[in-house]
């Protein structure tokens, strides 16, 4: 009876496991390559280069970050312009931050989700994992929109759902209504750099 009783304890926790909300993410080797795709929060408008939030995480991850953010981009654009940074830079993990000036701009909500699907389809089937982080909606104070938490359980990706909302309710983050200031570049970074360690990219 303990035999059996033990048998069932172990596929509990087994099933348990395998129905995780986070996925885990093949290790970035020293050498490896981390691509932060995006528009101007991953340009780090509002701080100088140095502080952006891909410069701060390759200084705490110890690893090479391309900053591959063009300010004003729209996931549209975005679409168009990743294949050849994705075959320029081979990365291993690509961090994905785009959709903000869609939503600014109004642009259709399902033609983003669209575009930004495709792009994480375009990264998966190049071989990289993808760390989505969730874009707020245009509102006030407002939470993620909710397309990023849909996008990341239709292609099992990690999602940074709240953190880039919560730092923009908080004036002492921001240079301006929508971009962050050297505080808030870090402690985006600092996020970023914990989730990866948690899901074992580092």
């Amino acid at each position: 009876m303990k035999s059996l009783m033990r048998i069932a304890a172990i596929l509990l926790i087994g099933l348990l496991q395998g129905c995780s909300d986070t996925p885990s993410l093949d290790f970035v080797p020293e050498d490896g390559v981390i691509l932060a795709f995006g528009d101007s929060l991953t340009v780090g408008v509002g701080a100088s280069q140095k502080d952006s939030y891909p410069s701060v995480l390759a200084r705490l991850s110890q690893r090479r970050v391309i900053n591959s953010g063009v300010s004003g981009e729209v996931t549209r654009e975005g679409l168009k312009r990743l294949p050849v940074i994705l075959e320029e830079s081979q990365p291993q993990l690509v961090i994905l931050l785009q959709g903000g000036n869609d939503i600014l701009k109004g642009k259709d909500i399902g033609l983003t989700k669209a575009n930004l699907s495709g792009m994480i389809s375009m990264i998966q089937n190049q071989g990289a994992d993808v760390i989505l982080i969730g874009v707020p909606e245009k509102k006030l104070f407002s939470d993620v929109a909710p397309i990023y938490k849909e996008l990341a359980v239709e292609h099992n990706v990690v999602l940074l759902d709240d953190t880039l909302s919560g730092l923009l309710k908080n004036n002492k983050y921001k240079s301006d209504p929508i971009h962050l200031n050297v505080v808030g570049y870090q402690k985006l970074a600092e996020v970023v750099y914990n989730k990866l360690v948690d899901v074992g990219a580092l």
